[in-house]
Order: structure tokens, then C-alpha cells, then sequence
């Protein structure tokens, strides 16, 4: 999501928890009975082409401007391009006439080509720039886009199957984009091997800042300050998923905001990453100061070689809510923080068997599943002042447990845009007195909510 001449962007992705079905993530087949959405038995009856809406100022209507186009896949028929865009952005580069819009697209390397970035300079007509996987044929996603020190930096982040992991994690910059002059800024896993995606970035205090995904030892955070022409100088800020270890597998989301950066944790899957057998756990919170000390906002209380932390806000892990897998998004928007969180609880009445506490079982088994997703379920969105006092502004998806992240969010002139994750429609599976059916659900499909 992005705003770009005086109106809102959204890229939006159809139909992958569908896909997710056909084509699980290596050693993490599927665990959900039914499944939550009906999937035909063949991949190629599936729209997958990602699209591109527009929406001029507030109360303007939306527009289609963007639709991905077919390719001949490696089995030689058609199929999507881009299965989905992530991270916008806005920069001029050597050969850009103005200002553009750059995004970043998904792919699937296993019936297509490498992911591709995309520009337009008058938010109507876009096109790829880049080579397939900025030249390695095998990256499926590039997630972070930030503009800094006079260059588009771009992290490579996912491979095949793996959309959270390319192996050897890197940062790529470049002044020119559309000329695909990219160079590396960092070594492999900023020389650590077990880092193995670049999950976000960030610019705050003159420096730009880049969180690692690490599923043994948790993520590092790392930081580079502007450097013009010369080589990029990274420094470690963060080791050990701030010494909680791989309940910190991502560093998920960053935002700078009153003088720190603020660095929210997650494990990928939704807080349970069954292809490394790590968690299920709640997401934790974090700020970093400029001279790289750190404060425990959000999560559990532990010692540290900076000495015992304890969440200033007094919140234990997901705000006390053991779904919040994620804590997705953050955004700096009228001198209030916001954080939206990923929360699971939605798919419990699917589940086969999930791994979970006693305590966690028995809850579930006197609550019920679907009393817990339908009162609780969906993502929740906090705002905060000054880190410690933080207001709920939904704690059920605004009523909707099928709106289970808040996956995107922007300030605009025109106020604070936040883009829903939902893949349950065009019908969700029901339990009824004859079983399971799919019926239509009015409010399946992601949603875009503003706030003045």
C-alpha cells in the first residue's frame, strides 16, 4: 500500500490459501480439515494474477489500473506472472523522468519465473523492470523496498516454496532500477549463515536498518549509516532474536517513531513454523535507541547481557493474547504509533492438530473452537503515545474474525489507510447439523478501512 500523486495504491493477491493447499511449504503439509476455503482439484482452475487498485483521495472509487499478466510457465502452459505485490515504494531514479512508483511482486518459481519489480510513473500504467529475481531466477519474493541515501534498496527474500527464505540473505541498492544496475551491499547472511532472509527494513536516525529472519537462533537487526558511493558499512544491533532465541524467528516490522525504532518480532506460518518446528508463541516488541541500546516493550521478561528486561508497556507476548502470531504492521501516523497484529485463532475450528500448551488445550476443549474465533478471532490494532500506554482500536478484526492481519497500513494526507488480510471468500467451510459445508461469506476478501 502506498500513496503516490495524490491517491492510494493496494496490491492485492488472489486466491493463496488456496495455493497454499495445492502446494504446501516443504516438510509442512497441510493440517487444517476441511479445508477453510473450497479448492479445486486443479491448480490451473485458479485465477492467480495479482492486481493493482487505485483510489483517488478519500471519498474517490476504486480503479483496476493493474492486472498481471499470463506467461508460458515450465510446464508449458499459462499461468501468473505475479501471484501477489508487497512493498511500494516511491523514487527517482538516473533514469526515471519523475518520481515513480517502484512495488515488489511474488511469484511461483515452480510453475513460472523468478519475482520481478514493477514501475509506473503516472500510478496508471505499470510495467517490470527488472530481470526475473533481480537476476537469480530462483528468488519468489522480494518483500522490503526503501529508498535511502540516494538509492532503491531491495531485499531478494524468498525462494521456491519459501517465501520467508532466499538462503543467504542479502541487500541489493541501485540509482538506476530500470537499467537492472544492482549491486550487493552486505555478505551472505551479513556473514552468518543461519540468516536466511532479509525480512524488513527500515530508515531511522540517518541509518538504514535491515531484520533478519533466523529460525535458530532468532533475528538479528543490522544497521548501515549513509555512505554515498562508498560500501555500505553494516553493524549488528540486534543478536539472538533480542536473547529470546527463535520465538524471535522474524523481524517482521519496523517503524521509527520519537527517537527510537520500534522492531516487532514474529515466527512465520502465523507464530507456528512447522517446516523448523519452532513455537507456537506470541510476537514480541522491541525499540532500539540510536546508540544501539534497547528496550523490552512488549514480551516476556528476561535477562540480557544489557542487563533484566521487562516490557515497559507491562504486556507479556501478543498483548496477552497467545494468537498474535505476527505483529505485522506499524505506521507513525498523526504522532500516535500503530501496531496491527496477525492472530490465528480464526483457523482452530479447522485444525487437525495443532501443537499447543495443556493449559491452551483445555481452554479451547471448555471454550470451544468456534466460540473462541467467532468472539475473539481477527487482528487486532493498538496505538500507543509514548511506547508504555498503549489504547485498543479493535481487538476483532473490526468484527470480522475472517480479517485475521493487519497487513498493511499508511499515513496520507488524506489519513491513516490500513489494508486487511482475509483469504476467506468467495465461500468459507461451515459446520452444520450434516456436516461440513462452504457457503458464501459476505466478508470474505481483504478490506481497505480508513481512519480521518
Amino acid at each position: 500500500m502506498a500513496w503516490f500523486q495524490g491517491a492510494l495504491y493496494v496490491g492485492t493477491s488472489r486466491d493463496l490459501l488456496a495455493l497454499l493447499k495445492l502446494f504446501p511449504p516443504a516438510g509442512d503439509p497441510a493440517a487444517m480439515k476441511p479445508w477453510p476455503v473450497s479448492v479445486p482439484d486443479d491448480v490451473e482452475k485458479l485465477d492467480l494474477r495479482a492486481e493493482i487498485y487505485r483510489r483517488p483521495a478519500a471519498h474517490g472509487k476504486w480503479e483496476c489500473v493493474y492486472v498481471s499478466p499470463l506467461i508460458t510457465g515450465r510446464n508449458q502452459r499459462k499461468v501468473a506472472r505475479d501471484i501477489g505485490y508487497r512493498g511500494m515504494t516511491v523514487y527517482q531514479g538516473l533514469s526515471d523522468p519523475a518520481p515513480a512508483l517502484y512495488l515488489c511482486g511474488i511469484s511461483s518459481v515452480s510453475r513460472g519465473t523468478g519475482a520481478r519489480l514493477l514501475r509506473s510513473l503516472d500510478g496508471r500504467n505499470f510495467a517490470a523492470v527488472s530481470a526475473p529475481g533481480l537476476g537469480n531466477p530462483n528468488i519468489s519474493t522480494l518483500r522490503a523496498l526503501v529508498t535511502f541515501d540516494g538509492y532503491l534498496f531491495v531485499a531478494p527474500t524468498g525462494s521456491g516454496k519459501s517465501w520467508n527464505s532466499s538462503g543467504k540473505a542479502i541487500v541489493l541498492r541501485s540509482q538506476d532500477p530500470v537499467r537492472g544496475q544492482w549491486e550487493t551491499t552486505c555478505l551472505p547472511g551479513f556473514g552468518d549463515r543461519l540468516n536466511t532472509g532479509i525480512f524488513e527494513m527500515q530508515v531511522f536516525d540517518n541509518h538504514l536498518y535491515a531484520g533478519t529472519f533466523n529460525n535458530t537462533s532468532g533475528y538479528q537487526v543490522w544497521k548501515t549509516p549513509a555512505t554515498g558511493r562508498r560500501p555500505c558499512s553494516w553493524q549488528k544491533v540486534i543478536d539472538r532474536g533480542a536473547y529470546r532465541g527463535n520465538k524471535n524467528e522474524m523481524a517482521m516490522s519496523m517503524c521509527a517513531f520519537n527517537n527510537a525504532l520500534y522492531v516487532g518480532g514474529g515466527i512465520q506460518n502465523g507464530g507456528y513454523d512447522r517446516t523448523h518446528r519452532v513455537g507456537p508463541a506470541a510476537s514480541e516488541l522491541i525499540r532500539i535507541h540510536p546508540d544501539g541500546s534497547w528496550d523490552l516493550v512488549v514480551g516476556e521478561p528476561r535477562r540480557t547481557p544489557q542487563g533484566y528486561k521487562f516490557p515497559v508497556s507491562g504486556f507479556l507476548p501478543g498483548f496477552n493474547n497467545y494468537f498474535n502470531g505476527y505483529f505485522w504492521r506499524m505506521v507513525n501516523h498523526n504522532q500516535w504509533l500503530y501496531l496491527g497484529t496477525f492472530d490465528w485463532s480464526v483457523f482452530l475450528p479447522y485444525a487437525t492438530s495443532p501443537k499447543m500448551f495443556d493449559w491452551l488445550k483445555a481452554y479451547i476443549d471448555l471454550a470451544g473452537a468456534w466460540n473462541i474465533a467467532e468472539s475473539r478471532g481477527g487482528f487486532e490494532l493498538w496505538r500507543t503515545r509514548d511506547g508504555r500506554t498503549w489504547l485498543p482500536e479493535t481487538l476483532t478484526g473490526f468484527d470480522s474474525p475472517y480479517n485475521y492481519g493487519a497487513r498493511t497500513m499508511v499515513s496520507t494526507p488524506e489519513g491513516l489507510f490500513l489494508g486487511t488480510a482475509n483469504p476467506f471468500g468467495p465461500e468459507v467451510a461451515v459446520q452444520t447439523r450434516t456436516g461440513w459445508s462452504y457457503v458464501p461469506n459476505s466478508r470474505g476478501g481483504a478490506e481497505v478501512w480508513h481512519s480521518t
